[in-house]
């Protein structure tokens, strides 16, 4: 049996001061009926229960409280429309960030180019375009991105982080971005401008320039090569390296400093890749510790090899391997992989080439397991590259029934 929280959403949407539109933009979306057939009735970029209209003035978008109440993941097309938060964290449907990991649920309708450049905050979150994390993270969202000729030379921000072409450290070395790093203005600017993967002070060009004004700031910033400056647990440098982590610390040729660093706890043993400890203060456990994870000792790879989150079976099996609180392809392990494989494991429209995307796409299968086969699943019907799906538009949300519930 389940109860509608209608108090708890009346007070919530006082304090938000909602006011029901006078008029229909172009149609209304107010009643049960519309706030649960998967279409934008009122033409205003939002389906169903992502609509403020449909969580004022219906009564099918509200969160239903069971009376007793099952506590299991909350990672699944069917659990992420049910209205009930399953796994008792606060959080139901799109609220949960498990269920935002499921594209076919299009939790935020800001995932594509139109949407990333129309100035509008489609989702109603606060932030437009590319200050959306949903666009500058939209899997083919390309309109955010800083980092080639055409972005780096428009006269935009592209990216939304305040920055514009060459004062972007994104475009450092890239076209008109790119130049030596040998003067006193390019050695300060915090940009990479001659794209060798170097800042300032920290590539030899500016370093070691025989400028007497470079030189002298240079040698004036502050050093990570004393003890003091190399057990302080500060980035001294700021070159991204903290004490023993900084080379120029790790292979100082001062003895003590040297010593110091070797006496350091490390993260590279069986025992301490095992511990649950984080031994070496980098801000990794055990396996999630690269010392662990890519560790070449046989030992440590086995005890890790079950607990990581990389493999396509791991990716698959509905299972928080490595415990960091995400689930298959909701896991960076999964859909930023190295292995392709893998990370087509998470992409049904993923290829080598458009004509392999195309072939993935129309081949009858459900490739990613996500319940949606071909162009039915959201990254076929959205990728730009797939042309089997032209002219198929999908409709996010609950109105959307998978082929199979995954």
């Amino acid at each position: 049996m389940l109860i509608v929280a209608a108090a708890v959403l009346a007070t919530l949407w006082a304090a938000c001061d909602y006011k029901s539109p006078p008029l229909p933009i172009l149609g209304y979306e107010t009643s049960d009926q519309a706030c649960s057939d998967g279409i934008d009735n009122d033409f205003d970029g939002l389906i169903d229960c992502q609509d403020r209209d449909c969580i004022a003035s219906s009564t099918v978008c509200g969160e239903l409280v069971p009376l007793f109440p099952e506590n299991r993941p909350e990672n699944t097309f069917a659990l992420c429309t049910d209205g009930v938060d399953n796994d008792n964290d606060g959080q139901f449907d799109c609220g949960d960030s498990k269920c935002r990991a499921i594209a076919e649920l299009c939790c935020s309708t800001e995932n594509n180019n139109a949407a990333c450049s129309d100035g509008i905050d489609n989702d109603g979150n606060g932030f437009a375009d590319c200050a959306d994390f949903s666009c500058r993270n939209g899997l083919f969202v390309t309109v955010c991105r800083e980092n080639t000729v055409a972005s780096c030379e428009d006269g935009r921000d592209n990216d939304g982080d305040g920055l514009v072409d060459c004062a972007d450290p994104n475009c450092g070395g890239i076209g008109k971005c790119a130049s030596s790093e040998d003067t006193l203005e390019k050695c300060k600017d915090g940009i990479d401008n001659d794209g060798n993967g170097f800042v300032d002070c920290n590539d030899f060009s500016c370093s070691r320039s025989t400028n007497a004004e470079i030189k002298t700031y240079c040698d004036t910033l502050p050093k990570e090569d004393t003890l003091e400056a190399c057990s302080d647990g500060i980035d001294n440098d700021k070159n991204g390296y903290i004490d023993c982590n900084d080379n120029a610390c790790k292979q100082s040729k001062n003895q003590t400093i040297s010593r110091y660093c070797a006496d350091q706890p490390r993260e590279d043993t069986l025992k301490t890749c095992s511990d649950g400890k984080d031994n070496d203060g980098n801000g990794f456990i055990d396996c999630a510790d690269f010392s662990c994870s890519k560790s070449t000792d046989q030992k440590i790879v086995d005890y890790c090899k079950p607990r990581l989150e990389n493999t396509v079976a791991a990716c698959t099996d509905k299972i928080d391997n490595d415990e960091n609180g995400f689930v298959d392809c909701a896991d960076y392990g999964c859909i930023q992989s190295d292995n392709i494989e893998v990370r087509q494991a998470c992409q049904e429209s993923l290829g080598d080439t458009a004509a392999e995307a195309n072939a993935r796409c129309s081949d009858g299968k459900d490739n990613d397991n996500d319940g949606f086969t071909d162009c039915d699943d959201w990254d076929c019907s959205n990728n730009p590259i797939v042309t089997v799906c032209a002219g198929k538009p999908r409709v996010c949300g609950p109105g959307v029934v998978p082929a199979a519930t995954p």
